[in-house]
């Protein structure tokens, strides 16, 4: 039910950027933000990876975009809606990888500044499918209010 959940999550993003051009996915939001489509698709990019690979696997990888604070909003002028899109995509499949044969109480680690937020070191499986159903539901409202801004497009 969890990684359905999840499943829909990311459907739902995907579909806010369905039919768009590269211009249209750089249309930011409103002042003094500048949220844009393609910077919540690049960053839940990071998003995936860091949960799954970082957190989860404890594995040591760079980051797809950029630097660690920039959390992958940060456009580059020369990467486009495609392959941010395939970037997205190799990250959520290779996190089905590392979860395919894992049970949700299994853990992960965190980094000792999110260990000291939460209050312990260790987060399970079934934690870290929670985490990302909101965070992935948190953004999508925002894809929402961008798409119609963009088009005027509404709605899943």
């Amino acid at each position: 039910m969890l990684e359905g959940w999840l499943d829909f999550q990311r459907a739902t993003l995907a579909l806010k950027c369905a039919g768009l051009d590269d211009r249209q996915v750089r249309v930011a939001s409103v002042e003094p933000s500048a949220m844009t489509l393609l910077g919540l698709v690049q960053h839940m990019a990071e998003i995936e990876r860091n949960w799954f690979q970082r957190v989860f696997a404890a594995q040591d990888i760079p980051f797809l975009f950029g630097k660690e604070g920039d959390a992958g909003f940060t456009l580059d002028p020369d990467r486009g809606i495609d392959e941010a899109l395939a970037l997205w995509r190799a990250e959520i499949a290779r996190g089905r990888e590392l979860m395919a044969d894992a049970s949700l109480d299994d853990s992960g680690t965190l980094s000792e500044e999110n260990a000291a937020v939460l209050g312990d070191p260790g987060v399970s499986l079934r934690w870290i499918l929670i985490h990302m159903i909101e965070e992935y539901a948190r953004h999508n409202g925002h894809a929402d209010l961008l798409r119609e801004r963009v088009d005027g497009v509404k709605g899943v």
